[in-house]
Order: structure tokens, then sequence, then C-alpha cells
């Protein structure tokens, strides 16, 4: 008879430098806001809104294993498939719903941003940019589009046409590069397309 094995999650290292992305995240959710993080993996982006803007978090995350270890911490995390399963929240019932580097790994992110865009009353999303120069030398000279795990390619541009695509509107946009907020030359979206490396998004109706 065979055995299980069983996997035991890996626990979280609080002493670990926040990611980038996280951290203007932070700066940009208010006090005790009401929050869904939607594929919020580890949960780490909620530890660090719950410790650093007393937010109240909830998490969505499809991998059983993740959601074990981030209810084995305390943290409000249900598992669920963010295609299928944000549809079920009221709309209004957050004050943000976030994307921290999920929403373009999911098969129809169009979709899921307008439930989001229901479900809560902003809505912020950090991407990783496929127009930043270096990627765009990637695909000049060995012809190969950059990417990061199974994220589709989708550059800044690309991110805003498709908001305002959805009717929704971009409040801010902060270009990050180097592991921090800001990018030379990025003080317009082309030069953002070009020079930022991530960048995140607050989108409101």
């Amino acid at each position: 008879m065979a055995q299980l094995e069983l996997v035991h999650p890996a626990p979280l290292d609080l002493a670990a430098e926040p990611r980038a992305d996280h951290n203007v995240i932070a700066q940009l959710v208010s006090e005790g806001a009401r929050v869904l993080d939607v594929g919020c993996g580890d949960g780490a982006l909620i530890g660090l809104l719950t410790r650093a803007c007393s937010a109240r978090v909830r998490g969505l995350e499809i991998d059983p294993i993740k959601v074990h270890g981030c209810v084995a911490r305390g943290l409000s995390v249900v598992q669920g498939d963010a295609e299928r399963d944000l549809e079920a929240f009221p709309s209004g019932a957050f004050d943000y719903v976030i994307f921290s580097q999920a929403l373009m790994k999911l098969q129809r992110p169009q979709q899921a941003l307008k439930i989001a865009a229901r479900v809560g009353e902003r809505v912020i999303v950090s991407i990783n940019n496929a127009g930043h120069w270096r990627a765009r030398t990637r695909h000049m000279f060995k012809g190969r589009l950059a990417h990061w795990a199974d994220d589709a390619p989708c550059t800044v541009r690309d991110f805003a046409d498709m908001a305002r695509g959805l009717r929704l509107t971009v409040e801010r946009a902060v270009p990050l590069s180097g592991g921090h907020a800001g990018a030379p030359f990025a003080k317009t979206l082309w030069r953002a397309n070009l020079f930022s490396e991530q960048a995140v998004f607050v989108l409101g109706p």
C-alpha cells in the first residue's frame, strides 16, 4: 500500500525584504482598508498590509499548499480560482482588489479585471513590463521575448490600454526599476513603457 507524502509549506521569512511592488502597494492602500489579495501566494503582501496599514485583508489562492501555509500562519486565505470564484463576491465588498503580479497569469485577464472593478472600489495591479528596453534587446538579438514564469507578455502601455478599454480610469501608475519605485526618464507613460522593469497601477471607475 502506497504511503502518502506530506508536503509541508516553507515558513514565511518575516525578516526578508518585501518585494518592490509590495512596498509600493503598501503606500497606496488606505489605513484600515478592506482588501482582497487575488493570487496571494505565500501571504507576504497580506502580512505587510496588515502590519503597515492595519488593513483587513483576505486572500484568494488556487494552490492548496500555499493556502495551507497561509492559514497555518493565521492569515485569512481561502482556496479558489480567480477566473471562476471572484465573481461570487458581492459588489463593493472591498476597498481594494489587488493582483500582485497575478493578473497576467490568468487565461482571461480582462474578464477578471472587469469583475474586480465591480467587487472593489479600486483595483491595484502590478505587472512585469515586457516593453522594457532590455526585453526589447533580448527579442531583437535572440529572437525571444522575455518571460516571467507563466505571465503573458504585457507592456505598460498594453495594460493602460486594457484598463481604458474596460472604461476604467488609471488614477496612478508607478514605474519600478532596480527593485525601487521610479525609473530613469520615466516621467510619461510612453517612457515608463521603455525604462521601467515593472509598474503598479491604481484603477478606479
